[in-house]
């Protein structure tokens, strides 16, 4: 089974779970792109299975302490739970644990706010062990300091009440502590475990690094394209052709970093690598602990910002890209921007190219040219054009440039083959002995 028919089986198994009924919260504090964020929130509630009912806004300078909203609010936010038969709130912050178990006492419904949601998302598509690591790492970081909140509850219908209220809360508060040094333990775990495999990447990263193959990496906002411009170059140019990455029109569909090798006519050939996408508010916890699967960016020869042009908010995406990249220590590596889903606006014209801006459409034959033409000006810009001269008894090497570099002509002489190759700077320096006109 292929991995798109997984993931499609996956989507059939997500769409026939009953969806929870949920109602979103937010705080306007005078933010220019609440609006937006609010709109993602219930695009990431609907990613993960959620049913959005209803949605309650304050406009507060800050948040409440205590419970987010104001008293009034909250109140508010319980009648309209009962109204629309809803159990759960999300909310567009994260709060502190005493927010969350105050809000839940004066609402009687479960609170999750937007990094609890967005770890639910991960976890629930993490496929590959990295992403597995990676995301119970975070799970249990934003846990660590939530743990008073949910222990407490559960250790004190466990000690009932024997031994009065200072007993119950002696051995409850030991009781966390025992479960805050398990949590930190595992985490330390876990960290080792991701930390070896770390080592096994950069290992693989420095032996691409020293063939002189080039890194070209995708990046950009979940659900932009990035895995459709990837699919659409593997099916045309992909040394191995069947192995594509899942694509869905989804939030965060990719998790997990897909490096696939692209091999063009002309023999010049350069790894394509497709990243997990961003999103605003993206948790700090859940950044840190996909900086090794970012790794791919941080090492690339070139970025390839991929937008999606035909959403209203582009310009917030590429500004939370940019800060994301800037927080991951990606910062100084070359990127082009590619504008996508022009197909998807009325009377945009497309293919087209100003600079190293491009807009097109990832299934669209003359885009995915262009595309691979301004990847080439930038990657292989260093790579150098000469004339060669290889004795006949030296047929193996003729052999070697015809199977790994860009042939443009082949003559010969009394004493050998003469070729016109263009080559990377490690192969000029290899093959050099054979120059003409040195």
């Amino acid at each position: 089974m292929t991995q798109q028919q997984n993931g499609k089986n996956n989507m059939i198994e997500n769409e026939q779970q009953p969806t929870r009924q949920v109602i979103l919260a937010g705080l306007d504090q005078q933010n220019e792109n609440f609006d937006y964020e609010m709109t993602e929130l219930a695009n990431l509630a609907a990613a993960n299975n959620m049913t959005v009912v209803g949605q309650i806004v304050q406009k507060l300078e800050k948040p409440n302490a205590s419970t987010y909203f104001g008293k009034g609010k909250v109140t508010e936010l319980k009648e309209a739970l009962t109204y629309y038969d809803a159990d759960m709130v999300v909310t567009n912050d994260e709060l502190s644990p005493s927010q969350i178990r105050n809000l839940e006492t004066g609402t009687s419904a479960d609170i999750m706010d937007r990094t609890a949601l967005i770890l639910d998302i991960f976890a629930s598509r993490a496929k590959t062990k990295v992403a597995k690591l990676q995301v119970a790492i975070a799970q249990l970081k934003y846990q660590l300091p939530r743990l008073r909140t949910s222990m407490n509850i559960r250790l004190d219908q466990q000690t009932g009440g024997g031994g009065g209220s200072f007993t119950s809360r002696g051995a409850g508060e030991t009781k966390m502590e025992t479960n805050r040094r398990h949590i930190q333990h595992q985490i330390s775990l876990l960290q080792a475990e991701l930390a070896n495999i770390e080592v096994d990447d950069e290992t693989r990263r420095a032996h691409r690094a020293k063939q002189s193959i080039r890194n070209v990496a995708l990046v950009g906002y979940t659900n932009a394209g990035k895995s459709t411009i990837m699919n659409g170059l593997l099916e045309r140019f992909g040394e191995k052709p069947d192995k594509t990455v899942f694509q869905a029109d989804m939030l965060f569909a990719t998790l997990e970093t897909s490096v696939r090798k692209i091999q063009l006519p002309d023999k010049q050939n350069f790894l394509l690598s497709d990243t997990v996408g961003f999103v605003s508010k993206l948790p700090h916890g859940l950044v840190a602990a996909f900086r090794a699967t970012l790794a791919e960016a941080a090492d690339a020869d070139l970025l390839v910002q991929v937008v999606d042009y035909s959403d209203p908010h582009y310009q917030e995406m590429m500004a939370t890209t940019t800060a994301t990249l800037k927080e991951i220590g990606v910062g100084d590596v070359p990127m082009i921007t590619v504008y996508n889903k022009a197909d998807k606006i009325p009377e945009q014209a497309y293919p087209d190219r100003a600079a190293d801006t491009l807009i097109l459409s990832a299934t669209d034959g003359a885009s995915q040219d262009l595309l691979v033409d301004v990847i080439k000006e930038h990657i292989f810009s260093d790579y150098v054009t000469l004339t060669l001269h290889v004795p006949f008894d030296e047929g193996q090497v003729v052999n070697e440039l015809n199977e790994q570099a860009a042939v443009h002509e082949l003559d010969y002489d009394e004493t050998g083959t003469i070729l016109t190759v263009t080559l990377t700077p490690i192969q000029a320096a290899r093959f050099s002995q054979y120059e003409m006109n040195k």
